[in-house]
């Protein structure tokens, strides 16, 4: 624990790597987490990708209710149904996974819960701080990519794809701290104050998407290189 009362980030005991990515609402983010999970396993490598809230029956079952268009949550009951999720995902599914040494892609994690529910909503960032550790176990990513593209295209892009989720709905003001907040999380200041959300890394997401995909594998290679070199090669093969 540290001096706050909340858990830190636990330390690194297990072979497999943890790896998240974010974003705001049309960047790109779920579209460039399903494509690298199949590049990495059509090279061989074991992956577990799971996307939040969600990934077990219990995630699965508060993601249909935070994203229901028709749910009127509080704030409050918002981020600590993102947590109960979070906590059932780790538990059943990452830790699991990262102890036999398999590849975890994540679609958001701690980070969204910060910008989200912390920028976007306002809610106190030290009690998002501790639910999370205590839903986590202070476990941390490896490495989280962050997806990004100018706001005014990704807002084009979230208009395009048709009918909008609960969180999609939201005004451009809200949208706009979100924004911002992930912006802030590239800072080397804001990412040591912040270990539980482990190291961030940009990735320019406004391009083809198979680039997009590359330059994400690049991100790997450049922290794990003997691993991911065989992946960003086949990549790079089919542009």
């Amino acid at each position: 624990m540290d001096r706050s009362g909340t858990a830190e980030p636990a330390e690194r005991r297990w072979p497999g790597l943890f790896v998240v990515l974010e974003g705001g609402e049309g960047v790109g983010k779920t579209t460039q987490w399903q494509r690298l999970a199949d590049t990495l396993r059509a090279v061989g490598q074991d992956v577990v990708a799971v996307r939040e809230p969600g990934g077990t029956p219990a995630g699965d079952a508060i993601r249909a209710l935070l994203l229901d268009p028709g749910s009127t949550l509080a704030p409050a009951t918002e981020a600590l149904l993102f947590a109960s999720s979070r906590a059932q995902v780790v538990r059943d599914v990452i830790e699991p996974a990262l102890a036999r040494g398999a590849v975890v892609l994540v679609d958001r994690f701690l980070l969204s819960t910060y910008a989200y529910q912390g920028a976007g909503r306002g809610l106190p960032m030290d009690a998002l701080r501790a639910m999370n550790a205590f839903a986590t176990g202070g476990r941390a990513p490896d490495l989280t990519l962050l997806l990004s593209v100018p706001f005014a295209q990704a807002q084009a892009r979230a208009l395009a794809r048709g009918a909008a989720d609960r969180m999609e709905r939201e005004d451009l003001a809200f949208h706009a701290r979100v924004r911002d907040a992930f912006d802030l999380a590239l800072s080397a200041t804001w990412q040591a104050r912040h270990p539980e959300v482990g190291p961030v890394t940009a990735v320019a997401a406004d391009t083809a998407v198979e680039a997009v995909t590359v330059r994400c594998l690049e991100a790997l290679v450049t922290r794990w290189p003997q691993q991911f070199a065989a992946a960003a090669s086949a990549a790079l093969q089919r542009l």
